[in-house]
């Protein structure tokens, strides 16, 4: 019966995992101007990256360390600016921010120096780079409402119902207006995915513009949190080790076009309750589970990526603002929770969300610097 448990929950937690995400993980690529087979190449990447990880890491530490593709790193790419250098330029900042957590996992000071950003700026950050993606699905019901508001009233009622197949519930109306705009469901000549090597290229401007915020915004958000939900639930995972591990995979899957890799929260809390299996030191094999079926999924990328690009206009840029509304609220609510740091979480969300480019670095980086300057005045006023 617990063995049951754990594949049926992997299975669940791959299609939540995959599936919610996607959107914003194919829009982040494409803005970094990635073509279509290379998208499917890093889509690919991107899921056998998170589920190798996963598979490696619950298995060499007995705990549901269940990993992910950077959801908030995607929606950071959306919302820049594409490096000068092209796609080129964007995988080497995405290789560049793996190196660094791996530099984090093996030295601390750099992991202390990514948690002196204070938690509400860089929730604050997020918040203000994923608000022009959510403004998204809200134009589109003025520019093609048949097919934005399926996707939005699919999603309100999911939520209504249970959140979390909520974006799920909504890729699958998107599916249906694909057939809808099509006659017929398309089908790729080759269901199989082509992988893409991308020569990375680096540059000042695309590290410090790309792979810091990267860098920041993914062991904030991501890797920290999901060490945090392993610890609450009862596990003592390793987190120097994990981070290393995630970011070496990270810098293998980066020249095939994959966003960074990381320790996920949401998926390892669904992987480490009794639903996933009875026994709690067994419960790793739910994110085992997970991880081959991320593989799977990883495999048939470039299906995905062909029937999304052949939705109709304003279908995937709404399902992949609808996708992130969740995540917003959530930064939103960290962002503005503490009194000590609202004024400079608000200029920092304020900034980023502003678009914002100065030398070639986009409002991210922006609003991190003066909503941290604004934090330390602050703090040396004494208010």
């Amino acid at each position: 019966m617990g063995g049951s448990q754990a594949f049926t929950a992997g299975l669940v937690v791959a299609i939540v995992g995959f599936f919610s995400s996607f959107p914003i993980f194919l829009a982040g690529v494409e803005a970094m101007g990635a073509t279509q087979a290379q998208a499917s190449s890093a889509l690919m990447a991107g899921a056998l990256a998170m589920g190798l990880a996963g598979i490696v890491l619950a298995l060499w530490t007995k705990t549901p360390a269940s990993c992910a593709w950077s959801t908030p790193g995607a929606a950071l790419l959306a919302a820049s600016a594409a490096d000068p250098q092209g796609f080129s330029g964007a995988v080497g900042a995405f290789a560049v921010a793996g190196a660094l957590t791996v530099v984090a996992g093996f030295w601390k000071p750099l992991v202390r120096l990514a948690q002196s950003v204070p938690g509400p700026i860089t929730q604050a950050m997020l918040a203000g780079v994923l608000l022009p993606i959510c403004f998204t699905p809200i134009r589109a019901v003025a520019e093609a409402p048949a097919v934005a508001l399926p996707i939005l009233l699919t999603w309100f009622v999911a939520t209504r119902i249970r959140r979390l197949f909520a974006v799920p519930a909504a890729v699958l109306v998107t599916f249906g207006l694909v057939i809808w705009h099509n006659g017929t469901l398309p089908l790729p000549d080759h269901a199989l995915t082509a992988p893409v090597w991308v020569m990375p290229t680096l540059s000042l401007q695309g590290v410090i513009g790309l792979a810091v915020p990267l860098f920041i915004v993914t062991m904030a958000t991501q890797n920290m949190p999901g060490v945090a939900v392993l610890r609450t639930n009862g596990f003592t995972p390793p987190p120097g080790p994990m981070f290393a591990t995630v970011g070496a995979i990270s810098i293998l899957s980066a020249p095939f076009g994959a966003v960074q890799t990381n320790l996920a929260a949401i998926t390892a809390a669904m992987c480490s309750d009794e639903h996933a299996h009875r026994d709690h030191g067994k419960r790793y094999w739910a994110a085992v589970w997970a991880g081959v079926f991320y593989c799977l999924f990883g495999i048939f990328a470039a299906l995905v990526t062909f029937i999304a690009a052949a939705a109709p206009p304003f279908a995937m840029a709404t399902l992949a603002g609808v996708a992130l509304f969740g995540v917003f609220m959530t930064s939103m609510t960290g962002a503005l929770r503490a009194d000590e740091t609202r004024e400079a979480a608000v200029l920092t969300f304020i900034v980023t969300a502003s678009g914002l480019t100065l030398f070639g670095i986009g409002g991210a980086v922006w609003g991190l610097l003066v909503g941290g300057i604004v934090h330390l005045l602050n703090m040396r006023g004494g208010k």
